[in-house]
């Protein structure tokens, strides 16, 4: 058995809560792996005696769940009342520019995942991005895109990963 499937059996078969679901199973599953891979949804529906259509049918409910591998670095970007309120937008139009995307998602070669984030929970320093899990607050667009640019350069190691994943 290779180590992925291993990894979500595992995941899948050592929920602590009394009550498994499908969703709890696909949860811990993310939090293990970071991400649902096509042999999860397998794993998943076996173990909660469900069809694979009803086990994507929540999977593809829920917006947070990727299906792909994660990106190295992830970006999160408020566009909450607050933050729009205190310049989010034009934040966020310099933080694409930076990364060369026309909206949220993952970069082509799999370095970064930009994500909007209706609240980061630091409103009083709006607004605020977070690079990975790390709160900058209180940015004007040109420092939340250096910030970017900053992690990206940080990160060229010459290492890279796998984007093959099992997209649906």
């Amino acid at each position: 058995m290779d180590g992925l499937r291993q990894r979500i059996i595992e995941a899948v078969h050592h929920q602590p809560q009394p009550t498994v679901t499908v969703l709890s199973s696909l949860l811990a599953v993310e939090d293990e792996l970071g991400y649902i891979p096509k042999e999860a949804v397998e794993e998943v529906a076996t173990f909660t005696r469900s069809t694979i259509n009803d086990v994507w049918a929540v999977a593809s409910f829920y917006p947070n769940f990727r299906f792909l591998p994660p990106c190295e670095h992830r970006v999160e970007l408020c566009w909450g009342p607050t933050c729009h309120l205190k310049g989010a937008m034009p934040l966020i139009q310099a933080v694409l520019q930076a990364v060369g995307l026309p909206e949220e998602g993952d970069t082509p070669d799999g370095r970064l995942s930009l994500r909007y984030n209706t609240c980061l929970g630091a409103c009083a320093q709006a607004p605020v991005i977070s690079v990975d899990h790390h709160l900058m607050g209180r940015l004007s667009p040109q420092a939340a895109q250096d910030a970017v640019t900053q992690v990206l350069r940080s990160g060229a190691n010459g290492t890279s990963h796998s984007r093959s994943g099992h997209g649906h």
